[in-house]
């Protein structure tokens, strides 16, 4: 991707708390470490001995270790469009360089990713895509360049959240695509991959819920009930299907 393009995308740029915050211990252990451990749990199609991974957005590196630990990958390939988290996603990938020998990391556009047609077992896109204002440009793009039969991992906060005044506060996103559950869920579909109930998972975690971060279920006051609340998070496992261009 030429520099004139990645200067035409599309992009909100994260406050100076966000970047903070993506580096943090509470960011590593209680949202990305979670999120690929109940992603492994969804996947249920056979995937290769040593797969190669596309981490889309991958930030400042902190997933390289948990991806490595959780699906033994032969390569990992991060694209991320924040020049200065690359610089630390560097030294992450420094440091898993005796788990996963070859670690590349580009400078690119998720709706434009620079890598070739079915290159990748894997795509593995965890709190990224509600910072993509070309969502559908960005599916299109996991999806070619994942082999036939596979996976993108989808790990992502819905509208509920991401409107919250605590997250407006703190943070910055395009609002005009933030979407719920059943709307990623829909899209993702659409664009070309399956899926099933078995595959999808529904956390509702106790950072999700900016009203009052579970205090109220902790002290016995509320239980949430799957189906009569507004999901804060969404988690899915979905395969590349077959097409006539395939």
């Amino acid at each position: 991707m030429s520099s004139s393009e990645i200067s035409n995308v599309p992009f909100v740029p994260e406050t100076a708390f966000g970047i903070w915050f993506l580096r943090t211990h509470t960011w590593e252990h209680h949202v990305l470490r979670v999120a690929i451990d109940d992603l492994a749990r969804l996947i249920d199609t056979p995937l290769p001995a040593a797969p190669v991974i596309v981490d889309a957005g991958c930030g400042q590196g902190v997933s390289f270790r948990l991806l490595a630990n959780a699906f033994k990958p032969r390569r990992i390939v991060g694209v991320d469009f924040h020049t200065p988290s690359l610089t630390l996603a560097e030294q992450a990938a420094h440091a898993c360089r005796e788990t996963v020998a070859d670690i590349e990391l580009l400078h690119g556009d998720c709706a434009q990713l620079p890598l070739p047609d079915a290159s990748a077992d894997l795509v593995f896109c965890h709190q990224t895509f509600h910072h993509l204002v070309e969502q559908e440009r960005a599916l299109a793009e996991f999806r070619r360049v994942l082999k036939p039969g596979g996976v993108l991992l989808f790990a992502e906060s819905t509208d509920a959240y991401i409107k919250s005044w605590v997250i407006r506060l703190l943070f910055r996103h395009p609002m005009q695509v933030q979407k719920s559950a059943d709307g990623y869920l829909d899209m993702i579909r659409e664009a070309g991959f399956r899926f099933g109930p078995r595959n999808v998972s529904l956390p509702y975690l106790w950072w999700s819920r900016a009203k009052d971060f579970g205090l109220l279920e902790r002290l016995g006051l509320y239980r949430p009930q799957p189906g009569k609340r507004r999901e804060t998070l969404v988690n899915v496992a979905a395969v590349k299907t077959a097409s006539d261009t395939d």
